[in-house]
């Protein structure tokens, strides 16, 4: 009564841009297959997604079987519902893909009900899936059963959104389901890893007492956006140790081994901070996502942040909201025309150096030497005070930087510049955090972009920057200082990449910048290789 629809095709392309290419798809599909698994879920058809060969994203449902010529009939597609207009859905004429999963948020109930019956009419097999399901009140629900009851979708899911559902969750919902679903049709559950809570649900969902089919979605190695789902191992052994010995676990770890591991390695999923946090807050998992990719406050100001976001706008992601919470939160305003003035008198006729804190500030060291030997150069540290260079001043405007010079800081007090987002310790000179920013969500507040509006506000109109190297895929080789490391996205390290690029080709008209390091950003866009 236990079926496994392996999802790594489609929830795992979220990882990697469902770009795994035309063999792999074909031969992940074909592994599963001789696994015994009941059911593979292909991709995404939609009409939104940009959709090219060797993507698991396709246009029509005639491009997607193509991949699947050696596989069993028991192939699904999802749409994500407002993503393809039901009447361009070709009629189903026999082909290996029969089923339909339609993923839907409560706001598009009615769409997706039309969209369901659509679908139903032109003779597939209809998965019916409300997003974030713990988020409908028991009444909601029941409405929404009894819609399913009168329309007869194929299975109908329990869907964990944000991996937030503790065991008592599950069986309440699986209880209020099973008591109002019609008992002809299959009951689905899809969870999310955000507190490791997957696998344990899932082996209570599989051992429960009951008449209902059940089918329980997975992927190879967890594989999906950020705290990943259940690991298709891991359940097909559960299942072949405690309820039936099915599932050849061999294929599925030749997935994992051939294919899923070389991909985990350049773009990682699993447990982590932010996901851990997003679930605590029972909120969409990019808000604390983007928060930590900022690399600029504390897990404490992320949480304190994250609990700011009204409770009607947790579940969908708005970035402009969290970038706007974000900024307020950090805004404290000062009167900064005296510590102006003084930035203003100490570089007059003078060379500015800025020294970020890049590797090539370490492997470019000779370099560098020459360079303040040559020009004698007011010499502005951001975010670090250097052991091997002697700093006029340090400017910091990253709170997360700043216990990292705590020990040094009292020695050199006379020379921290800090933004009014750190403190407003009137012993320091203190600049206005909000006014350096950069008018770009990606980049608003780069340290080394602020200390350049900072300049260009004091009228300074050349600066040369070392180790301002640019972030690299390979996270180890972004900093001379390996506990300044923090995980950020392959995409969105290019994204902010390119983001300062053309921020540096807007100043470039009103200042001179020069690098005396290498660095990406002195030249076109960052293509991530």
């Amino acid at each position: 009564m236990i079926s496994v629809l392996d999802c790594t095709l489609r929830d795992g392309g979220y990882v990697n841009n469902w770009e795994f290419g035309s063999k792999t798809i074909s031969h992940i599909a074909e592994k599963l297959c001789s696994s015994q698994v009941e059911m593979i879920e292909c991709g995404f058809l939609s009409q939104t997604k940009k959709a090219t060969v060797g993507q698991s994203i396709f246009k029509n449902i005639s491009d997607a079987e193509k991949y699947f010529e050696k596989c069993s009939d028991n192939l699904a597609l999802m749409i994500n519902c407002g993503e393809y207009a039901p009447q361009d859905i070709q009629p189903y004429e026999g082909g290996k893909i029969k089923t339909i999963r339609i993923a839907f948020h409560k706001h598009q109930r009615d769409e997706a009900q039309k969209l369901c019956v659509a679908l139903k009419e032109k003779g597939y097999d209809v998965f019916f899936q409300p997003m974030y399901t713990i988020g409908y009140k028991d009444i909601e629900l029941i409405s929404l059963i009894d819609w399913a009851n009168s329309t007869r979708p194929k299975a109908f899911y329990i869907v964990d959104s944000f991996g937030t559902m503790s065991k008592s969750d599950l069986l309440r919902m699986f209880y209020l389901v099973d008591n109002n679903l019609s008992k002809d049709i299959k009951l689905g559950f899809h969870s999310h890893n955000n507190l490791q809570l997957s696998f344990s649900n899932a082996q209570e969902l599989a051992e429960l007492n009951t008449k209902r089919e059940l089918i329980i979605d997975s992927s190879v190695f967890g594989m999906g956006r950020g705290a990943g789902n259940l690991c298709t191992e891991l359940l097909t052994q559960f299942i072949n140790d405690n309820i039936e010995d099915k599932y050849d676990l061999i294929p599925i770890l030749e997935i994992m081994d051939e294919y899923i591991m070389p991909i985990y390695t350049m773009h990682p999923w699993g447990y982590s901070v932010p996901y851990c946090l997003a679930a605590m807050n029972d909120c969409h998992p990019n808000y604390a996502t983007w928060l930590i990719a900022k690399q600029t406050i504390y897990v404490r100001d992320i949480n304190a942040i994250i609990k700011s976001i009204p409770e009607e706008r947790k579940h969908l992601y708005d970035e402009n909201l969290i970038s706007t919470l974000y900024l307020q939160y950090q805004q404290r305003s000062v009167d900064d025309a005296d510590v102006i003035k003084k930035i203003s008198a100490l570089c007059k006729g003078r060379s500015v150096l800025i020294l970020a804190p890049g590797k090539s500030l370490l492997t470019m060291q000779k370099t560098v030497d020459e360079y303040i030997a040559l020009n004698n150069p007011v010499v502005f540290a951001i975010n670090h005070i250097p052991s091997h260079y002697k700093c006029d001043k340090v400017f910091i405007s990253n709170l997360k930087r700043v216990r990292g010079i705590d020990d040094a800081a009292e020695k050199i007090k006379d020379k921290l510049i800090f933004t009014s987002n750190i403190t407003d310790d009137g012993a320091y000179d203190l600049v206005n955090y909000s006014e350096y920013l950069v008018n770009d969500p990606v980049i608003s507040d780069n340290s080394g972009l602020m200390l350049i509006n900072l300049f260009r506000k004091a009228g300074v109109n050349a600066v040369s920057l070392a180790g301002y190297d640019g972030f690299k895929y390979d996270e180890n080789t972004n900093y001379f200082d390996n506990r300044m490391i923090n995980n950020v996205q392959y995409e969105k390290q290019k994204q902010v990449n390119n983001a300062i690029i053309g921020y540096f080709k807007k100043i470039r008209k009103t200042m001179d910048i020069s690098f005396i390091t290498p660095t990406i950003y002195d030249g076109e866009e960052d293509g991530g290789e």
